[in-house]
């Protein structure tokens, strides 16, 4: 188990939020999209299995479709298309299920192949010394709350809000007390970049092309 997916006695399970529906890229799975040569997921996969002690992706409809990648498929369990707090709460319900010895998951989102290598001990660093029961990543371009470390004590608490009609992220994260991580923009040949670059339409896929181009 790599070190940085300890926290308070129990292991990170990672959870890459891939459930969403994709409408500015004409639907579909956007993070099965090529970028520089593999799909979208499998650099998010590279660069989020270093920081924890297991994966899994959260992702309705037919799983199959990412049976290449070799990592177990849960979906939301809350029926209605409920966004990424869903997607959150199936994370929390599958590690419960089948990693009782997890203290936390930790979400990212499946679009964003530039986020920090040390996201999670970040996010952790902070939540345990503001003993706070969840953090998220935040960037000059605001809180980025599907980038979050979340305490598995969670999961009620998350499943009746769910049921209550919340669906804001931003909001539940501040009701629940959840701490803000500054993280700061990087450089690639000179460009600033936000490192929670997400890739919503077909500009942003060529756009991180020519960075991954640029940083090679």
């Amino acid at each position: 188990m790599n070190a940085s997916a300890k926290h308070r006695g129990g292991s990170t399970v990672g959870v890459i939020l891939a459930g969403g529906r994709s409408q500015r890229m004409g639907g579909g799975d956007k993070c099965l999209q090529p970028l520089a040569g593999q799909p979208i997921l499998a650099r998010v996969i590279a660069r989020l299995a270093p920081q924890v002690s297991t994966l899994v992706i959260n992702a309705n409809g037919d799983p199959q479709r990412f049976a290449n990648f070799g990592l177990p498929v849960i979906g939301d369990a809350v029926t209605d298309y409920a966004g990424p707090l869903a997607g959150v709460h199936a994370g929390l319900e599958w590690t419960r299920r089948h990693h009782p010895q997890a203290s936390a998951i930790a979400t990212v989102a499946a679009d964003s192949p530039f986020f920090p290598p040390d996201l999670v001990a970040r996010l952790a660093a902070q939540r345990d010394a503001d003993n706070a029961i969840l953090a998220v990543a935040r960037s000059v371009d605001g809180l980025h709350p599907v980038f979050g470390l979340w305490s598995v004590t969670l999961e009620d608490t998350l499943l009746r809000a769910l049921r209550d009609g919340e669906r804001k992220m931003s909001d539940w994260v501040v009701g629940q007390g959840g701490v803000a991580v500054d993280f700061a923009p990087f450089e690639i040949a000179g460009r600033t970049v936000d490192p929670f670059f997400n890739i919503n339409r077909a500009e942003d896929l060529a756009e991180a092309e020519r960075l991954l181009k640029m940083e090679a």
